[in-house]
């Protein structure tokens, strides 16, 4: 609930900044007519894929709230399982509920990208989608712990029934686009009414519990086949710079996720009383391996990219869940990597540094990929990247004998070599490339 009320603070000094520098000296004037601010209703249609200047809403800030609290749930259950010495055990249901908190932000997205109007039903859908979605974050600890999916599956319910509305809506307001929004009603209801099936049909015994994780993997594939299936009819309007500038947002709440979890660990080893040089070193490793992570997913800006390769947008899009799922566990990793250094967890030495290894390798693995799909020069080197996944996944082996905070404070210097190897090259090529067109340009400009 802290991080919630320090992001609702930091939308208000937002918003207060975006009214200019006068907005204080100005409140004594009479506020604009109603009308002028609110839009009761506006036509649903496509937006335009070349809109200038368009930027995440505010409405689209407050929604992503809902999935601080929703990410925030999910990783302090990991950490506890972790702590506990069962995270591989509970790995899979993590990056279960992970992906329906991970999916439900996706439609969300796409749809908001191709149809926002930000009018009156428009937003108490999109408030409705939230109330699914702190539905689904209340049942996270049930479904990770105990295999319970019952509150789970209902705020995906609510949250489906609002998305289904929304498309349903465009298909009738928007003609050119209404096979198109069709298919997708069509799509996410009939794969939704398969997710309420699966749980009760396991729930009650009328399938064996066995098949719970193959019916929730065919379930996935049908999930990830409805947008490629719906636009085949009409691709959607979405806006590639609004686009990747709203999975740059999520990538944010992330790490500032992690931040968080690694707090929670701060506390715990405070409360044991136990402040050690490890402690000190796991603290401040966390903090420059987060910021060296945050850093290297921004080096690129992927709206040009996905502007030119839309045609790729499904597998760059698609590819955001493991960097996304990786970064949330490792903000439970360090949240345990920190806490081992204050008491005794149960987890072995071996198994914390690979809590913090394997979602590092991962990350970074695929940032490289999903950049390489859409930017026409390759700011990471494959070699490189390649070199840095194989140390990191090695070094937790040396764990027993160097100690977890050895290994954190290592793979941070990992990641910071890997910033500044990449900004290093960058420049070196920039400059080369600007002393081989240099002469060329002055010829031309004299001739």
């Amino acid at each position: 609930m802290r991080i919630l009320g320090v992001a609702l603070s930091q939308i208000g000094m937002l918003r207060c900044l975006s009214d200019g520098p006068d907005s204080q000296s100005d409140r004594s004037e009479p506020l604009p007519p109603a009308s002028t601010t609110i839009r009761i209703r506006v036509r649903m249609s496509a937006r335009p894929i070349d809109e200038p200047h368009r930027a995440a809403s505010q409405l689209e800030l407050l929604f992503d709230l809902t999935f601080v609290v929703a990410v925030a749930a999910v990783t302090a259950q990991l950490a506890h399982s972790i702590a506990d010495g069962h995270g591989l055990a509970q790995l899979v249901p993590f990056l279960q509920v992970f992906f329906a908190i991970w999916w439900a932000w996706m439609n969300f997205t796409w749809f908001a990208s191709s149809y926002d109007t930000d009018d009156v039903a428009y937003r108490l859908l999109t408030m409705v989608q939230m109330a699914g979605v702190l539905v689904l974050a209340a049942g996270v600890p049930a479904a990770i712990s105990d295999s319970d999916y019952g509150v789970v599956t209902l705020g995906y319910l609510i949250m489906r029934v609002a998305l289904v509305s929304q498309w349903l809506r465009a298909g009738l307001e928007d003609p050119d686009s209404r096979r198109t929004a069709r298919r997708y009603a069509a799509g996410i209801s009939l794969v939704q009414l398969g997710w309420v099936l699966r749980f009760l049909l396991v729930d009650t015994g009328a399938l064996p519990s066995s098949s719970a994780l193959p019916l929730f993997a065919c379930l996935v594939v049908l999930e990830l086949a409805v947008p490629r299936w719906a636009e085949r009819a009409r691709a959607t309007n979405w806006h590639p710079h609004h686009i990747a500038e709203r999975y740059g947002l999520f990538t944010i709440i992330l790490l500032g996720e992690s931040v968080l979890a690694a707090s929670r660990g701060v506390e715990g080893a405070l409360e044991a009383g136990e402040i050690s040089g490890g402690f000190v070193v796991i603290a401040f490793s966390g903090l420059v391996l987060l910021f060296a992570l945050w850093w290297l997913y921004f080096l690129v800006e992927a709206g040009e990219g996905l502007s030119d390769r839309r045609h790729r947008s499904y597998l760059w899009g698609y590819g955001h869940y493991g960097i996304f799922a990786a970064l949330a566990a490792l903000g439970a990793g360090l949240e345990v990597a920190v806490e081992q250094s204050g008491h005794a967890v149960a987890a072995s030495p071996l198994a914390l540094g690979y809590a913090v290894a394997i979602p590092v390798g991962v990350y970074l693995a695929l940032l490289w990929a999903v950049h390489a799909l859409v930017v026409a020069t390759p700011v990471f080197f494959p070699a490189v990247v390649l070199g840095c996944v194989i140390v990191i996944l090695v070094l937790p082996l040396a764990t027993p004998w160097i100690g977890v905070a050895a290994v954190v404070a290592v793979i941070a210097a990992i990641c910071v070599v890997l910033v500044a190897v990449t900004i290093w090259t960058a420049v070196v090529g920039a400059r080369a490339g600007a002393r081989r067109h240099g002469p060329q340009s002055s010829s031309s400009g004299e001739a």
